[in-house]
């Protein structure tokens, strides 16, 4: 049976996404926040923290966060903008040919213009069928100025143990270490976690691909031009009050994103970034 209907998660209202073959994805409507994903046949792909908070002003901490206007602290709004903690609209729900469809939206109010003058209109559509899951923004400039953004979708992948995961895709991008300050090219087939990482990579076009012992996942990303790469190790984790000490070897954030050079939109003219997942 096909059904797209809202449904309570954790005291949230979330839209969601069941295809005709039995994928389901959840949409929490506060951030518009993709909570799961369990492909056609197989286990939760996402992370989700046991411990994270909800609703209010929290964000939740794993999943996929919308990221919009601005990526981390790299600016002067809160910290990854001021869609995450917010609530969106749910605008359509269907199943067409096979697929499940959900869209959500967030305009800008009176609540965003005293942070960010600037008006606007943000679209995620998600599209779930079989082995696979497609995520698109859309950022419209419903302003009469540029409108200039950085962000992403901050995607938390679910490990069984990250330090036996590698990440394929990224071999001779140049990248960002955050950590430390500096930049590097990555000479290496693979990137692997032996303790926090924190890397904005360029990202060349390739797809990327997660690998442990009898799994891979495959993200193919339009539209975005960085891919960021992030853990928090021990002692980041143990930092976070809303993730388990050891819950840091259970997760690998890899993002699609646009950080070190914002995307500039002009009035009346949208911009699309796509991030398709499969397993």
């Amino acid at each position: 049976m096909s059904d797209i209907k809202l449904v309570d998660f954790q005291g949230q209202e979330a839209l969601r996404l069941r295809a005709p073959d039995g994928s389901t994805a959840i949409v929490l409507l506060h951030g518009g926040h993709l909570v799961s994903w369990v492909p056609l046949g197989q286990g939760e792909q996402l992370y989700l923290s046991p411990t994270s908070r909800y609703g209010g002003g929290a964000s939740v901490r794993g999943g996929v966060p919308v990221i919009f206007p601005q990526f981390n602290q790299r600016g002067p709004l809160p910290r990854h903008g001021l869609v995450r903690t917010r609530r969106w609209q749910a605008v359509e729900s269907v199943v067409r040919g096979g697929h499940a469809l959900g869209v959500l939206r967030f305009d800008s109010n009176e609540e965003t213009l005293a942070l960010w003058p600037q008006a606007f209109s943000l679209e995620l559509t998600f599209s779930l069928a079989g082995n696979t899951l497609e995520m698109e923004m859309a950022v419209t400039n419903t302003g009469d100025t540029p409108l200039d953004f950085t962000g992403g979708l901050h995607t938390y992948l679910r490990c069984n143990d990250v330090l036996k995961a590698q990440l394929e895709g990224l071999q001779a991008c140049h990248y960002e270490d955050c950590l430390k300050g500096e930049f590097h090219q990555q000479w290496g087939d693979v990137v692997s976690v032996v303790g926090p990482i924190d890397r904005v990579y360029r990202h060349q076009g390739q797809p990327l691909v997660l690998r442990e012992l009898g799994r891979k996942l495959e993200m193919q990303l339009s539209g975005f031009e960085d891919v960021v790469v992030w853990n928090p190790g021990a002692e980041g984790a143990a930092a976070l009050p809303d993730i388990p000490d050891e819950d840091w070897t259970r997760m690998w954030c890899v993002e699609a994103a646009c950080v070190r050079e914002p995307i500039t939109v002009m009035p009346g003219d949208e911009w699309v970034g796509m991030q398709t997942l499969s397993c």
